[in-house]
């Protein structure tokens, strides 16, 4: 086989394994759908939709989990009160999730985030990202660097945060996995 060839075949098969690595982990339509389109938006160049998409991938997971740790039976609906926040996130610990996955890269504080309580408290960054997209507050991604009366804001401002979303999805997804399968198992 020609080299042009077998580079072709290594790429397609890459392109494969990215896009069926959140399916694989069989967690559930209801969960691995949240995280596929997501990556499918960051791979098309649609940021906001895969930034939203991974959050709520994240959010549905934990959601999703604990209701069917609360009550081990099919999942009709969600408590719509209970959304992603660090009590949310401290009972998810407590249950046994390995919530420290969706800590950020270089978020070396996030147990301590999320263990802060009162005036002090702190929201992790998952948490803090999830508030502030889903309530429309892009306003720390405005592109401040050609001076305050040149600001300005596209989709690629947050294409940082996407990454780094796409870091924490995989991370959290592999972990929830072998949680979920010991889950079943037991």
């Amino acid at each position: 086989m020609d080299e042009e060839l077998q580079q072709h075949l290594e790429q397609l098969r890459r392109e494969h394994e990215e896009k069926i690595f959140f399916l694989q982990h069989h967690l559930g339509a209801e969960i691995h759908w949240f995280f596929s389109q997501g990556a499918e938006a960051l791979r098309q160049g649609l940021i906001l939709p895969a930034c939203i998409s991974f959050i709520i991938g994240i959010e549905s997971s934990v959601r999703v989990t604990m209701a069917q740790i609360d009550k081990p039976a099919p999942i009709s609906e969600l408590d719509p009160k209970i959304i992603l926040n660090n009590k949310l996130l401290i009972s998810a610990r407590a249950a046994g999730l390995p919530v420290e996955k969706l800590a950020f890269p270089g978020e070396a504080d996030f147990i301590e985030k999320l263990e802060s309580t009162g005036p002090k408290k702190i929201n992790v960054e998952i948490v803090r990202v999830r508030h502030n997209l889903c309530h429309g507050n892009i306003l720390e991604y405005i592109n401040k660097e050609l001076g305050e009366s040149n600001k300005f804001f596209t989709p690629e401002c947050c294409l940082n945060l996407a990454m780094q979303l796409l870091i924490v999805s995989k991370a959290w997804v592999e972990e929830l996995s072998k949680f979920r399968k010991a889950m079943q198992n037991a």
